[in-house]
């Protein structure tokens, strides 16, 4: 690497710099034959798409995670896992995305590249491919370090019907695993609290989860729950379908080092943001094959049936231990501020 230890504004001037960074640090790692730096525009190849049977889905995100690099996970790697499942869940097959990135001045180019390898990494997992890219170095003390902005590209079943308007009372609300591991990972990260701890992120592609899924026709609604975690989806369900969703606190999976960080800060697990799970929502004839499907899928293994649609009142009903009631409330203020 033939530029400084940090990145200055000539990284960014459309010079002698920023080729370098971008040939010797995003297109080196990327490693992605059709990736053409010198293009401002990428072509997909769609040719072998049959227009009846599969639909183009598109979806855009940004990433401002403090700290760049987290257990579990890092800016990078979010970047891809988040543009991955937003189309997963919808039942599309993730192809292409474009990154965007703003570099702060200053940022060490070493982290760049960890996070850039890092990105590419998890992209070659998901099987996507990076086609078009574009770099801004902003100066000192105007943005977090690095963000990244991506859009992604994907084909769904063109028959595939899911959304909050096909769920009805009596279906089977599951979540594929732990809830609030990436919250309190993060949280735990950022050293505010001098708390120490093991938690990981459960950043990850849910691809696979999605797929077992959508083999079961009963499938009415899937979402990953990520700012806002579980409660936020629960309540969204609510607020559209004018139902009502019980949750058995017993049943809803959270570890123990999870559960014992929030009880000692105040924070609810429920309003905390997952990476790498999925909220699904099933007919109960199916409930618990899917269950079963999930639980032998990679990231799945620690899945549960987690309440049921009811017709009542539409609201968010917790059903404690203790054999009473809470109702979870739609989320105003943000707990933990850029988290993903």
């Amino acid at each position: 690497m033939t530029f400084d230890r940090h990145i200055s504004l000539a990284h960014g001037n459309g010079g002698r710099f920023m080729r370098e960074l971008i040939t010797e640090i995003f297109a080196r790692h990327l490693d992605n034959p059709g990736l053409d730096v010198s293009l401002d525009a990428a072509p997909m190849d769609l040719s072998g798409v049959d227009n009846d049977s599969m639909i183009p889905m598109i979806t855009t995100d940004g990433f401002v995670v403090q700290p760049l690099e987290f257990p579990g996970g890092d800016i990078g790697s979010l970047a891809v896992h988040g543009t991955v499942n937003d189309l997963a869940v919808c039942g599309a097959k993730p192809l292409y995305f474009s990154l965007n990135a703003i570099i702060e001045e200053g940022l060490e180019s070493d982290c760049l590249e960890r996070v850039v390898k890092s990105l590419a990494a998890a992209a070659r997992e998901a099987g996507v491919r990076v086609v078009a890219g574009d770099t801004k170095v902003v100066p000192r003390g105007n943005g977090g370090g690095l963000y990244l902005a991506t859009t992604g590209v994907g084909l769904r079943p063109a028959g595939l019907m899911l959304g909050m308007h096909t769920i009805q009372p009596g279906d089977q609300v599951l979540v594929s695993g732990p809830i609030g591991d990436h919250g309190i990972a993060v949280m735990l990260a950022r050293e505010e609290f001098q708390i120490k701890g093991d938690v990981q992120s459960d950043s990850a592609s849910v691809l696979p989860l999605a797929e077992a899924a959508m083999a079961f026709e009963g499938l009415r609604f899937m979402r990953d729950p990520t700012r806002g975690g579980l409660a936020s989806v629960g309540c969204e369900i609510c607020s559209a379908t004018g139902l009502g969703l019980r949750l058995m606190e017993t049943a809803v999976p959270v570890r123990e080092s999870v559960g014992m960080v929030c009880e000692m800060l105040g924070y609810d697990p429920y309003y905390l943001a997952c990476e790498g799970r999925v909220v699904a929502v099933v007919a109960a004839a199916e409930a618990q094959a899917l269950l079963e499907a999930w639980r032998a899928t990679a990231g799945g293994n620690q899945a549960a049936i987690i309440g049921s649609m009811v017709s009542d009142k539409a609201r968010l009903v917790l059903e404690t231990e203790l054999a009473g009631e809470r109702v979870l409330e739609e989320l105003e203020d943000d707990p933990l501020p850029r988290i993903c």
